[in-house]
């Protein structure tokens, strides 16, 4: 059973919703949420592997019956709530995790959490930001690719990177009525262009099958998870021509956690072991073994498939400054951000 609760709030915020399980009870504030999850006896004794996000509960109130209530009073700057702009409404998206095993492990409990804001004067739509996108796939699953900054903590406020330069790039997708899915980013592929066409000249990413050719040669590398339906990727920014502009073209796929294979996966090279890891599961790595060879593909493009849906996203433009170049110097200083 679902239950939506509304809260209305004064000032910027015109009201916030909240969806929740019928043993989690959720209400959002002007900057803050409040969360009552009640639990089973036998999870009682390891109430502290529950967490909303990164956070840990703030209290655990013991019943009579053995049953508990654990409580989350949180900031919505904490915890890693992932914040999403649109030209109506501000969305902070988290989710309430069980983890009896270390945080390697898939989570044995995930609920998507989310508030729901319209968006105050003042507040720039991400849509309007040249590093982010955002389109819709099939199954009416909306999908976001969107360049963070330097704190991943928000859509960054320019397009513009120094040559060598860390460049998070952030995909997400918005489940609404579907069953919790692990999106994965099955290829990627850098372009001076935002469509690719058969004569392109293409910088190879992620090829594969979700191996991340970039992690071999430079410090590139999939960030741990704190949702299933989100990954962050961390490029060393690089240019494919002087003072080209940069596309980032990628096929996302939202995939049943429980049906990670040799074509579904994110896998990054460790240089300090030589060998292939599997991001959601370090010690599944053999299913990476064939990025050294060729991952075998049971669908084509554009398909629906029998675990997930796959949609393709265009990130950019990105300008990729060299500092050492000093006409770039005077680009940089000469582009304000939105």
């Amino acid at each position: 059973m679902v239950a939506i609760l509304c809260l209305g709030v004064i000032l910027l915020v015109a009201y916030a919703k909240a969806v929740a399980s019928s043993d989690i009870k959720v209400v959002c504030g002007k900057d803050f949420i409040r969360i009552k999850w009640k639990i089973s006896a036998e999870l009682v004794p390891n109430a502290a592997r529950l967490f909303l996000g990164t956070c840990m509960a703030t209290t655990l109130n013991v019943l009579p019956s053995g049953e508990g209530e654990v409580y989350f009073n949180q900031k919505l700057a904490d915890c890693q709530f992932q914040r999403l702009i649109t030209r109506k409404y501000v969305t902070f998206a988290n989710e309430m995790t069980y983890r009896p095993e270390p945080r390697s492990k898939p989570a044995a409990f995930v609920h998507a959490v989310q508030c729901v804001y319209l968006r105050p004067p003042g507040i720039v739509p991400s849509s309007l930001n040249p590093g982010y996108g955002v389109s819709e796939g099939r199954g009416n699953l909306v999908f976001h690719m969107a360049l963070l900054d330097e704190k991943l903590s928000s859509v960054a406020k320019s397009n513009v990177i120094t040559l060598g330069a860390l460049l998070p790039i952030w995909a997400t997708v918005e489940q609404k009525s579907h069953q919790p899915l692990l999106l994965l980013m099955e290829e990627c592929v850098a372009t001076s262009t935002p469509e690719l066409h058969a004569g392109s000249a293409v910088h190879p990413i992620i090829g594969n099958k979700g191996c991340l050719l970039e992690s071999m040669t430079e410090n590139s590398l999939f960030l741990p998870r704190y949702q299933t339906s989100a990954v962050t990727l961390v490029l060393q920014a690089f240019q494919l021509g002087h003072g080209e502009e940069v596309y980032i073209h990628c096929k996302l796929v939202a995939w049943d956690p429980d049906a990670l294979d040799e074509t579904n996966k994110a896998c990054h090279y460790k240089k300090e072991s030589m060998r292939w890891e599997l991001l959601d599961d370090p010690s599944n790595s053999s299913i990476c073994s064939c990025c050294d060879s060729t991952c075998a593909s049971r669908f084509k493009r554009g398909v629906e498939l029998d675990h997930g849906f796959s949609h393709f996203s265009v990130l950019g433009p990105l300008i990729i400054m060299d500092p050492s170049d000093s006409k770039a110097n005077m680009s940089m200083e000469s582009v304000p951000a939105p």
